[in-house]
């Protein structure tokens, strides 16, 4: 793994800007999400361990803050960390809430990407933020989320923290065949931050499992991110 996108990308197939980013992690078995990937990746593992995580923040299509303004919407995601058999690491998204039926539509008609769309919104309250989700389409009973973080201080990340966050592409099911989407962003400036509420079943409702408090909370200001073309 690095830290820094290991590849550039010459012409961009789209532009994002990842903004108050919360990153939640458990520990999981291999053994027990493998069924859910799709064909030719499998879990991406560290000391023989794989996570679940679950990503809120804020996302602005345009690519960059100031026109966050203009265009942007909150998202929280639940996804797997894989690698395929190039070698290329990456995730693979298990559900994508997203509170924009446009953006939704277009990403599941295009690459068919799990968008959902729902009632969605993030908050700041001081040093803290929330951040809410609540499905509307498709419809799953307690498909819900309410977390609340508190940022704390800069850190250099460890093997872990950049296992988790510095993930250089993703992997989908498009018709018929895996894709691998390759993406390049600038190092997460990351922080540690402290989980003041969570109350979340999105992750449950994506099929996984945990229990306990995550194993790691990880708060980032955000990143410009650009995706390659699939391949």
């Amino acid at each position: 793994m690095t830290f820094a996108s290991p590849r550039t990308i010459g012409r961009s197939a789209l532009t994002q800007w990842w903004g108050d980013v919360t990153f939640l992690h458990w520990a999981v078995s291999p053994d027990t999400v493998g069924h859910l990937l799709p064909a030719g990746v499998r879990p991406d593992t560290v000391d023989g361990r794989t996570f679940v995580g679950l990503i809120a923040f804020r996302l602005s299509p345009l690519g960059w803050p100031a026109l966050a303004g203009r265009w942007s919407f909150p998202e929280t995601n639940v996804r797997l960390y894989t690698v395929d058999g190039a070698g290329r690491r990456g995730v693979v998204f298990l559900s994508m809430d997203a509170g924009d039926v446009t953006f939704v539509a277009g990403a599941r008609l295009t690459l068919g990407l799990p968008y959902m769309v729902s009632d969605m919104a993030v908050r700041r309250d001081g040093g803290e933020i929330t951040y809410t989700c609540r499905r509307r389409w498709p419809r799953r009973p307690g498909a819900t989320s309410t977390l609340t973080v508190r940022p704390g201080e800069r850190i250099e990340p460890s093997p872990v923290d950049e296992f988790l966050t510095a993930r250089w592409g993703l992997h989908t099911s498009w018709l018929g065949r895996t894709t691998y989407l390759p993406n390049h962003h600038a190092p997460w400036d990351l922080h540690r931050a402290t989980v003041v509420h969570g109350d979340d079943n999105l992750v449950a409702s994506a099929g996984i499992a945990v229990t306990g408090p995550p194993m790691s909370v990880l708060y980032s200001p955000g990143v410009r991110a650009r995706f390659g073309l699939p391949a």
